[in-house]
C-alpha cells in the first residue's frame, strides 16, 4: 500500500527497506523492515521500498507480490512508488560508462578458482592487461580503499584491510549488474539518507561506502541492527530455508520483532491491532535501545 504523505516530503529523512525476491519475508527480514520503518517514521521522514530483483536465477516466481503483500499486511506501508532494480538497467548502464569513460574500472578475466588459489583476495592481477570484454567481469580500480567507518547502531567498525583494497566487481561475467553498483545507484537516485538494515552487511557497507567516494556523492549514514540465528548459529535467511511470517496473524510478530529490537513493548500488545501496535512502535522508538551487537541467538519463535 503506498503512502501518500506530503507534508513529509521537505524533510530531509529518506530510508529504504531494499528486500530480494528470492523468497518470502521471514522473521529475520521482518526485524531489518520494522527498524527501517519505524526510524523513518520517528524522524517523520519518508520510507520507501525497492525490490531488488537483478538476479533472475536467484528468485521465487511470485516473491516480489507476495514481499509487498507481507509488508502491507504488517502495517509498513511505503511512501512513493516501488523501485524495482529490473527495471533500472539504462541507469546503471550509464552509470558502468561513465567510470569506463573515466578509466576507474577495467576487464577482468580472472576466475574465482585462480583467485581462491591466490588466498581468496583479488591482486589486481588484470588491471594492467587491457583484456577484452568477452567473458569477464568488470572491477572498479579502488582508489578509496575503506576499512571503517561509523555505525549509527554498532559505533566504530573495522573491516579487513586486504578486502578493503581488493578491486571488487561491479558487472558481472554473466552479464548481470554487481549488487554493489545497483545499490549505490539507486541509493544515490533515490536521495537515500539512512540505511537500516542487518549486520551481514558490514563488509558490503565498506565497499558501498569506496564506491560512492569514487563517484564523489555523499553516501547515506548506516545502521546495523543483529542478525537473528538459530541455536545452531546459522542466521534466518532465505537461502537457510527460514520460515515465512504468518500474514494472517501479525501481532505475535510484530511483539516479537520489538522486543529483538530492544524496544521492550508490553505484552499486552499482542492483543492490540496491527495499526495500534505500529503506533506505539513509533512513538516508542529509540534506536538507541537497539542492542549493539551483531548477531542475537533465537532459541523460540
Amino acid at each position: 500500500m503506498q503512502n501518500s504523505i506530503s507534508e513529509r516530503h521537505d524533510n530531509p529523512y529518506r530510508g529504504r527497506f531494499a528486500p530480494s525476491p528470492s523468497g518470502l519475508l521471514h522473521f529475520g527480514s521482518l526485524i531489518t523492515a520494522l527498524a527501517s520503518f519505524l526510524d523513518a517514521r520517528k524522524n517523520n521522514g519518508i520510507w520507501l521500498v525497492r525490490i531488488e530483483d537483478i538476479d533472475p536465477p536467484r528468485e521465487l516466481a511470485g516473491a516480489s507480490e507476495n514481499i509487498l503483500k507481507t509488508l502491507d499486511a504488517y502495517g509498513l506501508h511505503w511512501d512513493e512508488n516501488v523501485l524495482y532494480q529490473s527495471k533500472q538497467s539504462e541507469r546503471y548502464r550509464a552509470l558502468l560508462n561513465q567510470l569506463h569513460k573515466s578509466h576507474r574500472c577495467y576487464y577482468c578475466q580472472c576466475t574465482r578458482a585462480n583467485i581462491k588459489a591466490l588466498g581468496g583476495i583479488y591482486q589486481g592481477h588484470c588491471r594492467q592487461l587491457n583484456c577484452s570484454h568477452h567473458h569477464a567481469a568488470v572491477r572498479l580500480i579502488n582508489t578509496h580503499p575503506i576499512n571503517h567507518f561509523t555505525d549509527i547502531i554498532q559505533g566504530s567498525v573495522h573491516g579487513d584491510d586486504a578486502l578493503a583494497n581488493e578491486d571488487f566487481i561491479i558487472h558481472r561475467k554473466d552479464g548481470l549488474f554487481a549488487y554493489q553498483l545497483a545499490v549505490v545507484a539507486d541509493d544515490i537516485y533515490q536521495k537515500i539518507t539512512h540505511v537500516i538494515r542487518g549486520c551481514d552487511l558490514l563488509e558490503p557497507t565498506m565497499r558501498q561506502l569506496t564506491l560512492f567516494d569514487t563517484l564523489d556523492k555523499s553516501p547515506p549514514q548506516y545502521g546495523h541492527i543483529p542478525l537473528a540465528v538459530t541455536s545452531e548459529g546459522y542466521k534466518l535467511s532465505k537461502q537457510n530455508k527460514a520460515p515465512a511470517i504468518d500474514i494472517s496473524a501479525p501481532q505475535k510478530s510484530l511483539v516479537q520483532a520489538l522486543a529483538f529490537l530492544g524496544q521492550q513493548p508490553a505484552p499486552s500488545l499482542i492483543n492490540a491491532s496491527v495499526a495500534q501496535i505500529i503506533e506505539w512502535a513509533i512513538e516508542h522508538w529509540q534506536i538507541d535501545n537497539v542492542p549493539k551487537v551483531q548477531k542475537i541467538t533465537l532459541f523460540e519463535q
